[in-house]
């Protein structure tokens, strides 16, 4: 985290200046450069039984330069895809963010098919890294020479529905919206920023939460009577997750460009974005419900996982187009990385309320057991997913004409 979100807006601001292909550049120095560094360090200290210290320091100085680069790679692959299709935003930004959660799962099956010993099952460390190290330079500096792309529709442009020329128009039109967005101070001065800001951390951080603690609300719950353990429960819930976030990528962006196309686009307008924020919102209340008065066993944890996933994947799906319809698109980029902050608010406040509720039924020296472990953390989130709802659908009457 400390490598990823607190760079996040001026990696956006260069972005929204130079172009995608340039973040991309970056990203093609920055991952060579901390990956194989890493390889290397790590071989040094397998070669030697007196490593200094300071080389931890150092691994987690090129651990954080490796989630810096990450950065540049995500924003630069995520708006490359937008500013590219700009009237199918959700389809672009649902197939980007959806390979991108899917390639930790193609890197590991790179790591156990070709860097595993098969006698023993040991990876290697220093040759997966070395390779990982030229694959993501080769990959990024060809995104470099591709990402120069621009949009087919003037980035200037940011209007309502309702913004008809007609004989009782004034001759002075007011300005647009990305005019006014110049200054990043005037985004903050925002009360719908700070609205959406809140609910984005109300709803992303819970999903945090739960997919960083997973695991230890299955081990807090009884097996149930055809379970086969609780690591293999616990991996389950894992996969459920996965799979119902990644499946909500891909339909919810293509359902969001069908229902509620862009203002530029000519195509009927059914219903605003919003919705695709209020509906995660409702999905969440009904799963910590669901957690509060059905869950007894493992066996019932399945909507947690299902719930989690479909509000996770929807909210940032759909977060980039509705950032762009509202304050324009010359500084997308940098308004996202400004309400990127949000989950990361959310992620550390509802940690460390799960962390807080948990330690307190755990008996010393021993393993947290029960409902007690989590559920006044699902009781409080629950209550804040309905203030969620109100907040969504104030957006919704506030952002009228312009989702």
């Amino acid at each position: 985290m400390a490598g990823q979100y607190p760079w996040t807006p001026l990696v956006g601001k260069l972005l929204d200046n130079r172009g995608p292909w340039s973040c991309s550049l970056i990203a093609s120095l920055l991952f060579p450069l901390a990956l194989g560094s890493f390889s290397h360090r790590v071989q040094a200290m397998l070669d030697t039984s007196h490593e200094p210290p300071q080389s931890v320091y150092l691994l987690i100085f090129l651990f954080g330069v490796a989630g810096f680069a990450t950065v540049f790679s995500y924003l630069s692959s995520l708006f490359s895809a937008t500013k590219t299709f700009p009237e199918y935003p959700g389809i672009a930004a649902g197939t980007v963010t959806t390979l991108f959660g899917l390639s930790p799962l193609f890197l590991s099956s790179l790591a156990s098919g070709f860097f595993t010993n098969p006698v023993d099952n040991s990876l290697d460390i220093v040759g997966f890294l070395g390779a990982l190290a030229i694959l993501t330079g080769i990959v990024h500096l060809i995104g470099a020479f591709n990402f120069r792309t621009e949009s087919l529709i003037p980035a200037t442009v940011s209007h309502t529905r309702d913004d008809e020329v007609d004989e009782t128009a004034p001759l002075i039109q007011s300005t647009s919206t990305d005019t006014f967005q110049d200054s990043s101070l005037l985004l903050i001065r925002d009360l719908r920023f700070w609205i959406l800001f809140l609910l984005l951390a109300v709803l992303l951080g819970p999903c945090e939460m739960i997919i960083a603690n997973v695991g230890s609300v299955v081990l807090s719950l009884p097996s149930g009577s055809n379970s086969s353990g609780s690591s293999a429960s616990a991996s389950l819930q894992v996969k459920i997750l996965a799979i119902s976030n990644t499946v909500t990528r891909l339909f919810v962006g293509p359902l969001a460009d069908l229902v509620s196309p862009v203002s530029s686009s000519t195509r009927r307008h059914y219903i605003s974005r919003v919705v695709f924020l209020l509906v995660p919102a409702i999905v969440l209340t009904l799963t910590f419900l669901w957690m509060g008065i059905v869950v007894h066993s493992q066996a019932d944890l399945w909507a947690l996982s299902v719930g989690t996933g479909i509000a996770y994947g929807a909210t940032f799906t759909i977060l980039p187009s509705i950032m762009s319809a509202v304050w324009g698109t010359r500084h997308a980029a940098r308004n996202f990385g400004f309400i990127v902050y949000a989950p990361l608010t959310g992620t550390v406040i509802f940690s460390y309320l799960y962390a807080l509720v948990s330690k307190r039924h755990t008996p010393v020296g021993g393993f947290c057991q029960g409902f007690s472990c989590w559920q006044a953390t699902f009781w409080i989130c629950m209550g804040l997913q309905v203030v969620a709802i109100c907040w969504s659908l104030m957006l919704w009457r506030g952002w009228k004409g312009l989702l």
